[in-house]
């Protein structure tokens, strides 16, 4: 299965997200979070965000939902320092969470059509 990770700047907002695609996911989305600085901040950490595309791996790849700049600068990073299969999906960390949550449980996701599928939510419209 497709591991998810949301990094965000809030370790608060990252979980919430977590909870929410969790459920959209039907409990089954594997989702791991990495959120605020290493002194319970607000910012990003390289090496948590490292930790958290590890644990979300299962050998089919992770894809990766950021909030702001630095998150992905900092996953970035991450990426160099694992050898895990792993993309950042250039979505809405929400909507996009959500989409990945319910794609990467269906038998046939793969690392592209998750990402592909958070990356949908960018046309999301909340008004007409």
């Amino acid at each position: 299965m497709i591991g998810l990770v949301v990094v965000s700047h809030s370790s608060k907002a990252a979980e919430g997200i977590r909870d929410i695609a969790g459920q959209m996911g039907g409990g089954k989305a594997r989702i791991e979070v990495a959120g605020g600085d290493v002194d319970g901040g607000i910012g990003t950490d390289a090496n948590a965000i490292k930790e958290a595309i590890e644990a979300a791996d299962d050998g089919d790849g992770v894809v990766v939902l950021v909030d702001l700049g630095s998150a992905v600068m900092n996953t970035e990073l991450a990426f160099e320092m694992t050898d895990v299969e792993a993309e950042i999906a250039d979505a809405p960390v929400l909507e996009g969470a959500l989409n990945a949550a319910v794609e990467s449980t269906s038998k046939k996701a793969t690392l592209d059509s998750v990402v592909s599928s958070a990356e949908d939510a960018r046309d999301y419209r909340k008004t007409d």
